[in-house]
């Protein structure tokens, strides 16, 4: 009887010591991928809201529909050259915010695994460093797509 009262003691505060996971805190919208011709690497985009209260931290993401999916960073110097570098993490601060988008912070998605067109949907998953993993659906667009 004394085991029993401390296994129901126990399983009542499961749920106020549980912690959300960094995927948990993260709201993902306006997913889309920018497919290139002559497969050449696609570009992947997706506004990342932190709706939690502590900062998330985005390593890695995979899609079955790539062999290939790598998180970069374009900018352009102000003498005007473009760069663009791969990242090894990207910091979505407490209720913050952070987008992918062209020009900027990305998923360079290359190998496609089978053909792809404007209007499919694939599914990524984003990695963080907790564990944690979100799958997303993303739109493919075609080439002159900008947001």
């Amino acid at each position: 009887m004394k085991h029993r009262a401390l296994l129901i003691g126990m399983i009542a505060l499961l749920p106020f010591t549980a912690r959300a996971t960094q995927a948990d805190q993260i709201k993902a919208s306006h997913a889309w991928i920018r497919l290139l011709p002559a497969n050449l690497p696609a570009g992947g985009y997706v506004v990342l809201d932190n709706q939690g209260t502590s900062s998330a931290a985005l390593l890695s993401a995979q899609s079955s529909a790539y062999g290939s999916v790598m998180l970069h960073q374009s900018t352009t110097s102000p003498a005007g050259s473009d760069t663009m570098r791969m990242l090894d993490r990207l910091h979505i601060p407490a209720h913050g915010q952070v987008a992918l988008a062209p020009a900027g912070y990305h998923l360079m998605l290359q190998q496609a695994t089978h053909p792809l067109k404007p209007g499919d949907k694939i599914n990524i998953t984003l990695n963080f460093a907790d564990g944690s993993h979100l799958q997303v659906p993303f739109l493919i667009r075609p080439a002159n797509a900008t947001d």
